[in-house]
């Protein structure tokens, strides 16, 4: 039996088109006590996003607004005038819960979270099989153009270098495998007393 949940955080980063959202979908549906934390961004929604459920779509103003008001517990520019970060009501709303939060968000923030949770956190980087497979998915997705696809995985070569920051990284080179893993990686952290 798990003394206590509380203030334990649960961290997972990828390069996007690594599968990182798949995956967490899995933890999410395995009955653990975990909850979506959901990140805040000022991008504008992609394919069938909604606020509330994958982001929360602000206004670069209103993001900026919020960082000087002190509202993140942390946040990034990922891209020029794309913000994205974690609210501290968003914590509050899921410990309230009695969940433990889990973030979904690029590896700088990841390694940001770490830092601010330190022992209290588990940390998981999503890696690819290989930049060209990651290329293929993005492609495969078909919601962003050519432009940002490429911006992406340039992106995702920078990110790659930062697995080692990491406690732990998944190859997500067969779904199957990648989802037991990762399944029973966080079992075993949230067993620890």
């Amino acid at each position: 039996m798990v003394k206590s949940i509380k203030n334990r955080v649960l961290i997972i980063s990828a390069p996007s088109g690594a599968g990182k959202s798949t995956l967490v979908n899995h933890l999410l549906k395995s009955g653990l006590p975990l909850a979506f934390s959901v990140s805040a961004t000022s991008r504008k929604p992609r394919g069938k996003e909604v606020n509330g459920r994958e982001y929360y779509f602000i206004r670069a103003a209103e993001f900026k607004r919020k960082i000087k008001a002190g509202e993140f517990v942390e946040w990034q520019e990922v891209y020029q005038n794309h913000y994205y970060g974690t609210l501290k009501k968003e914590l509050d709303r899921i410990t309230k819960e009695g969940c433990i939060p889990l973030f979904d968000v690029d590896a700088k923030g990841g390694i940001n979270l770490k830092k601010i949770f330190g022992d209290s956190a588990l940390s998981i980087f999503i890696m690819p099989p290989s930049v060209e497979e990651l290329r293929a998915r993005l492609i495969r997705r078909g919601t962003e153009t050519p432009e940002d696809i490429s911006m992406r995985v340039e992106k995702a070569f920078s990110e790659i270098l930062l697995a080692d920051s990491f406690d732990r990284v998944i190859v997500n080179d067969d779904l199957k495998r990648a989802s037991s893993e990762i399944c029973s990686v966080v079992k075993e952290f949230i067993q620890k007393r």
